[in-house]
């Protein structure tokens, strides 16, 4: 029992606070904290500084079990008024945002915070969409239907507005909840005979039900015993770290007349009468009786589950202390009551890509490999060039992780992807035909060609004057040997091929172009003089539809359809070649006799001006003359003497 001073000291506490007390019913405290609904019509400025003179803050909303108990400490000030006329009301709670702060719609708080501060929490119960505005100060309250008693199925909502001007709360408020926060809690005294307690705490409310009382509360004890009534003051201490009690020991009020049929006699568990009225507590099998001989603690710690979320209770020694385990791929956390996930890629457990999840992890590979062995914690290559499955059109080459695809000689690689083949033009080489004189791309190679009176030269690329036989004049072919030759096909040549990368041949951008004739080919007036007859001069006439030329094959071999088709090919582009000369020699012809025309007309005139100026000249000729005229009289001389004057 406390001493005379103590008691005195509670007296004048007890006495101070209860008469301070403000909406005694609207309490409720719940774990280390207190919550307290009030009516008043606030602004959330205002309710907030009401809240911390005592000691707290606006209420958070932490978790469902915390709404819970908000709800639970409205629905006991709306049944403290039931008369209201008000449909709906609206409550502060700590949750805020200030000036110049927007809405960030990827936090579960849109970017609020709580008012005592700590960690933005996951809990939310919004209203409805919360505004776009960053103008101003915006406050958050609980929505509530006030002709309806809350059910713990249907917490409040939330609901974010103006935090209110002084006069002017804001539209709907009613009102605001408090929060409490405390290192410990104590049980409610048990009365084991007649009387009534009541709790003051520190945050000046009075109440008489409290599930748990906070740390520093003052309890009242009325007992009474028929007409005489007595009054005791206890204290909630903290006895040793993390224990509260009162201080005393049995229940309180007790009265031998009653014994245990009254409260069962304050006793949490079972009570037993002796013989002259009185009676003890005691506690059933697997719990034991604590120090104020009232409260039963059960032998095994874990009993109260004092481990959360994935955390086992194991009991410690003579089952007085217990520690908490987490499973495997999990770590207790700092509060050693709870399991937080263990990173386990932070050690590099895999060969290559390791994804962390709870509990465990699991291994990935590139693209390129594919998993290996039983744990599947190594990677292998993935041959892509496997036979039946190369993405490559002709060559593939495997590489770790990747592969490269590759041509055959005469082919550069396309697509997209660089997967295909496609074939070059050598003769479209924008370095040079490869040639000397005709060119003829094939599928993957190309041809030399010469026309006739040429064969090609055993390097299968430039052109030599054919051999005249022997027994056969020198000079042009005469006419029987033009027509023996008339319609006849390629005249057989010796055939070489070469390496495409050869210094004769290059690679060039596949283009198509006619086949030209190179400086060593055959002139025009050669090629004029083998095309037309020994007949009368001046005369054309139309060539062999066969244009006699010596082809040299490099690189593909072909077989005699292809040898055809090349040779027709190559006659229709003899005669075209033909043609362009022929057109050309005429445009020169022109040139030269326009040419010759202005020559002769400059030299004619240039001979009028030279025998001009070669023609003699007379001194008469610096003169110019006067039409002649009839002789007559002359005048007589106005100055001569009249006759019968002397001179």
């Amino acid at each position: 029992m406390a001493t005379s001073r103590d008691l005195l000291l509670l007296l004048l506490l007890g006495q101070a606070w209860a008469g301070t007390g403000a909406d005694p019913e609207a309490v409720v405290c719940a774990g280390t904290a207190c919550y307290t609904a009030h009516w008043d019509k606030l602004t959330a400025t205002e309710a907030q500084h009401h809240c911390s003179v005592n000691g707290g803050n606006l209420a958070t909303v932490k978790s469902e079990e915390e709404a819970q108990h908000v709800q639970r400490a409205l629905a006991q000030l709306l049944e403290s008024q039931k008369s209201r006329e008000a449909k709906m009301g609206k409550f502060w709670i700590g949750l805020q945002r200030e000036k110049g702060k927007c809405l960030d719609p990827n936090k579960p708080l849109k970017g609020f915070s709580w008012v005592g501060g700590g960690e933005d929490s996951l809990y939310t119960n919004w209203h409805k969409e919360v505004k776009h505005s960053c103008i101003s100060n915006r406050c958050v309250s609980l929505v509530l239907d006030l002709s309806l008693t809350p059910l713990p199925s249907r917490l409040p909502k939330w609901s974010d507005g103006p935090c209110g001007t002084p006069g002017f709360p804001g539209s709907n408020i009613e009102g605001f909840v408090c929060k409490f926060s405390f290192k410990g809690m104590c049980r409610p005294l048990a009365l084991g005979g007649p009387g009534q307690v009541t709790y003051s705490t520190p945050f000046q409310a009075t109440t008489s039900s409290l599930e748990v009382v906070p740390f520093a509360s003052v309890a009242n004890v009325a007992c009474e015993d028929g007409a005489e009534s007595k009054s005791h003051y206890f204290l909630c201490k903290e006895k040793a770290p993390e224990v509260f009690n009162w201080g005393n020991t049995g229940p309180l009020c007790v009265s031998p007349k009653y014994g245990c049929n009254f409260n069962n006699g304050g006793c949490q568990q079972d009570c037993f009468e002796g013989g002259d009225g009185s009676f003890r507590c005691g506690c059933r099998p697997g719990f034991r009786l604590l120090d104020d001989l009232v409260t039963c603690a059960s032998r095994n710690p874990c009993s109260s589950s004092p481990c959360k979320g994935k955390a086992t209770c194991v009991p410690g020694p003579q089952e007085k202390d217990y520690t908490c385990r987490c499973p495997q791929g999990f770590r207790l956390d700092s509060s050693q009551l709870d399991c937080v996930d263990v990173d386990e890629c932070q050690e590099a457990p895999c060969a290559q890509e390791c994804v962390n999840t709870p509990g465990g992890f699991h291994c990935k590979c590139w693209v390129g490999y594919t998993p290996g062995g039983p744990e599947e914690e190594t990677c292998w290559d993935v041959d892509e060039c496997a036979l039946g499955h190369s993405p490559c059109a002709q060559r593939c080459i495997n590489t770790d992780g990747s592969f490269h695809c590759s041509c055959e000689e005469g082919y550069v690689l396309s697509g997209e992807d660089s997967t295909q083949c496609e074939d070059v033009d050598e003769c479209s080489d924008p370095r040079g035909n490869p040639c000397d004189s005709l060119c003829f791309n094939t599928e993957g190679s190309f041809h030399c060609g010469c026309l006739r009176g040429w064969e090609l030269a055993p390097d299968g690329v430039s052109c030599i004057m054919s051999p005249v036989p022997s027994g056969s004049p020198s000079g042009p072919p005469q006419e029987e040997d033009m027509a023996d030759t008339e319609g006849s096909t390629l005249p057989s040549t010796t055939t070489s091929s070469f390496p495409k990368d050869s210094e004769n041949t290059s690679e060039g951008t596949p283009t198509t172009r006619r086949p030209s004739l190179s400086s060593n080919a055959p002139t025009t007036s050669a090629l004029l003089e083998m095309s037309a007859p020994s007949g009368a001069p001046g005369i054309w006439t139309e060539p062999s539809t066969h244009l006699p030329i010596a082809v040299a094959g490099h690189g593909k071999a072909t077989d005699e359809n292809s040898v055809a088709t090349q040779s027709d090919s190559g006659t229709d582009g003899q005669k075209l070649l033909l043609f362009y000369i022929l057109g050309t020699v005429v445009a020169i012809s022109l040139l030269l006799a326009l040419a010759l025309g202005l020559l002769v007309y400059r030299k004619r005139r240039a001979k009028k001006e030279e025998i001009k100026e070669k023609k003699p000249q007379s001194a008469a000729d610096s003169y110019s003359w006067v039409p002649e005229r009839a002789e007559s009289r002359a005048l007589e001389n106005q100055y001569s003497p009249t006759p019968g004057t002397d001179c």
